[in-house]
């Protein structure tokens, strides 16, 4: 058993059988390279205080991140759909280290700028193959794939804080790089999961794509309902945004919380998304992704409205209910894209990751600036009408009957 730990039984394929021990390693290796990624976001107020930094260049730190990731990923995933490269998960890994070791010791803000870009790249060649890679495991399941993948890096992200809090706080910047420790068993592991992957191409040589099966719909539809899930994306990113990267600063200001108490509800908050995200693929699954749509955007409005107003009490059940709501849409979206775009995994996957990315990215400068000019406060007030544009869902076409 423990010589075979990624391989499916003999004459099984990955549209036979769901493949646990290959998601249970993709998830665990998107929890290393997300824990690492939100470790950046969970130190700005330290980075604040040692840079002199104005919340604008901590909106850059993010835009530089988010863009590298954004810009890239579509062009790796349309050349990967090509011509696949099972060994590029553990090289795109390696990149995130070296982006760490480096942020562990810059000396400048452009070098962090420049670390933050390397961590971007190696989320660039991570995603879309990853994606591929759940897909492939799913054995036709395909939205408990997609959370299981999703709940890994969610589940790194809420970590992030937690650890700063614990680690990076009390030892100073430099205690960063003990965390490459996390990015080389990222590797190891990928190398491995690489390694299955190459076999799966190689038994199903001759077959095409999982979603071949799907009837394709008109052009002008499914432009249409790209137009819709990116602008849903986009909602859903940009209000992220205003929790990743200020929640911190938000709790500091209005209720005078210190930094270590403010990443502990960040980490609440992050922990919220992560368990969120589990519900949303096999909820899809069951009762099809429009429906799990529609309330995962729009059902968090509500919510927001009325967060800008509450105690901090509240304010923390508020950010763990719309953290549950609001996490179950990606893997949501990302499920529906592909199906609309039959055999265009790596594509779909790299523009939906990139475009979320890049929106988190353009969101957190938009807003350190806004809260450069007005206060910390006024950006969840303007933020918190985003998740009305979860209505557009209504113009998304129903897919459900093209699957029976």
């Amino acid at each position: 058993m423990q010589s075979k730990p990624l391989t499916l039984p003999a004459g099984a394929t990955a549209t036979q059988n769901t493949a646990f021990m290959v998601l249970a390693a993709i998830s665990v290796s998107h929890l290393l390279n997300d824990m690492i990624q939100s470790l950046i976001l969970a130190i700005y107020p330290m980075l604040k205080d040692n840079y002199a930094l104005s919340f604008a260049q901590i909106g850059l730190i993010t835009l530089v991140y988010q863009l590298t990731a954004s810009l890239l990923q579509p062009l790796i995933g349309l050349y990967t759909d090509r011509r696949p490269m099972p060994q590029s998960l553990p090289i795109g890994m390696g990149f995130t280290l070296c982006g760490l070791l480096l942020m562990s010791q810059a000396a400048h803000f452009h070098w962090l700028l420049l670390a933050a870009a390397l961590v971007g790249i190696g989320s660039s060649v991570f995603h879309p193959e990853s994606s591929r890679v759940a897909r492939m495991a799913s054995g036709g399941r395909h939205g408990l794939a997609q959370s299981l993948f999703q709940v890994g890096g969610n589940l790194g992200s809420s970590l992030g804080p937690l650890l700063a809090a614990l680690v990076i706080l009390p030892y100073g910047q430099g205690s960063i790089a003990w965390f490459s420790i996390a990015a080389m068993l990222a590797m190891a592991i990928l190398y491995r999961v690489g390694h299955w992957y190459g076999l799966q191409r190689m038994a199903s040589a001759g077959r095409r794509s999982q979603g071949a099966a799907v009837p394709a719909l008109p052009r002008r539809t499914v432009i249409r309902a790209m137009a819709v899930l990116a602008l849903l994306v986009f909602s859903k990113y940009f209000y992220l945004a205003s929790l990743n990267s200020y929640y911190t600063f938000y709790l500091i200001d209005r209720f005078g919380l210190g930094i270590r108490d403010a990443q502990l509800y960040l980490f609440l908050f992050l922990f919220a998304v992560a368990a969120g995200t589990v519900l949303g693929g096999p909820i899809g699954d069951r009762i099809g992704r429009k429906r799990v749509i529609w309330g995962s955007i729009l059902g968090v409005a509500p919510f927001a409205l009325m967060l800008p107003y509450a105690s901090l009490l509240w304010t923390a059940v508020l950010t763990v209910v719309i953290g549950l709501i609001l996490a179950s849409a990606f893997s949501a979206i990302l499920v529906y894209a592909t199906e609309l775009i039959p055999g265009r995994v790596g594509m779909v996957a790299g523009l939906f990751f990139g475009f979320a990315f890049g929106m988190g990215g353009v969101g957190a400068a938009a807003l350190g600036k806004l809260a450069d000019h007005t206060s910390i406060g006024y950006v969840y007030h303007v933020c918190s009408f985003l998740p009305l544009l979860g209505l557009l869902t209504c113009l998304l076409p129903d897919l459900e009957p093209k699957k029976h």
